[in-house]
């Protein structure tokens, strides 16, 4: 523990140690998260868990209180900070993900963890600024502490304040370590499955799902952006065919008579990646209510029915100059 206690702790103080090791958490954990080998292990839930359960709530506690305890301005020790650190977290993190949850990525481990690291970067940021404006002898610095100083500040509190610190610090890091053993060793629950999406481009450049062309003139292209996103669980391989197809209804069975590949593709995504393509599509085929369909298949073969379809109904006519 860090704290102020005459010789209990046997300590040796380091200016801005703390906040350092802030920044470190920071940086271990988005390797951890963004690397392709690693992201895949349970080492990513292991130390994404223990960042976002502490460091992002330490990070606001060091700059709300950059004095020490002993200090006349409202200053708190160590203990103090550590067992608000977890709450402040617990505050903290819920609001970062209402947050993530309107962006394009929603409430998945690597957008939360990248936003929380960068609120916990800043905070970390004013947190240093803030002390470095307190005289030294009112600046709050970590404490090393020998084994029999950190084995007293739990088992012989100096009074009953801490003592109560004590247990809620104890719970606290009881809970801590329960949510990430279960969120390693539980089970993936809920529904697989894969995003397949046709969008559009506005005036204002935002992709959005309208606005198509229906009309197409032979030889003459038209944009548009298809989207993959993997929610299997896994990492997964994808084949992915644009086909403009001549169909005709018989007996209630879509049958298509003739068929145009314009686009394949063969993307490969991790779990919660997303692929975009923009791309031109540039019929073939001509006549009044051909289909265009998107057919995403597992696997690196189009074989058998396709997993994902969407469709968009157009008509294509000849060139003037044909």
């Amino acid at each position: 523990m860090a704290g102020h206690r005459g010789n209990r702790t046997s300590a040796t103080d380091r200016a801005f140690l703390d906040l350092w090791a802030v920044v470190a958490s920071v940086l271990l954990t988005g390797l951890v998260v963004l690397l392709p080998v690693v992201r895949e292990s349970p080492l990513r839930v292991v130390v994404a868990l223990a960042f976002v359960l502490f460091a992002p709530g330490y990070a606001l506690v060091a700059a709300l209180f950059p004095e020490r305890g002993a200090s006349d301005d409202g200053g708190i020790d160590g203990l103090e900070r550590a067992v608000l650190s977890f709450g402040a977290s617990l505050a903290v993190v819920p609001l970062v993900g209402l947050v993530v949850n309107f962006t394009p990525w929603g409430i998945t481990l690597a957008p939360v963890v990248v936003s929380l690291g960068a609120l916990t970067l800043a905070l970390t940021a004013l947190a240093g600024v803030r002390r470095a404006r307190v005289v030294p002898q009112q600046r709050f610095t970590v404490s090393v502490p020998s084994l029999a100083g950190a084995r007293d500040e739990l088992l012989d509190p100096a009074d009953r304040t801490d003592a109560a610190l004590n247990v809620v610090l104890v719970v606290s890091l009881l809970v801590a370590a329960s949510t990430v053993t279960y969120a390693v060793a539980a089970p993936t629950q809920g529904e697989t499955f894969t995003e397949l999406s046709l969008l559009t481009e506005n005036d204002d450049g935002e992709l959005v799902a309208d606005g198509y062309p229906r009309n197409f003139t032979r030889g003459d292209a038209e944009p548009l952006v298809v989207t993959v996103t993997n929610r299997e669980s896994e990492r997964t391989n994808y084949t992915l065919v644009a086909e403009l197809q001549r169909v005709s209804v018989v007996d209630g069975d879509v049958r298509v008579e003739d068929a145009n590949q314009l686009h394949r593709y063969n993307p490969t995504l991790a779990d919660n990646e997303s692929w975009r393509q923009r791309h031109l599509v540039e019929p073939e085929l001509t006549g009044e209510n051909l289909r265009l369909q998107y057919s995403l298949y597992r696997g690196d073969e189009a074989t058998g029915d396709a997993y994902r379809t969407v469709n968009l109904w157009v008509n294509v006519s000849q060139s003037d100059t044909a």
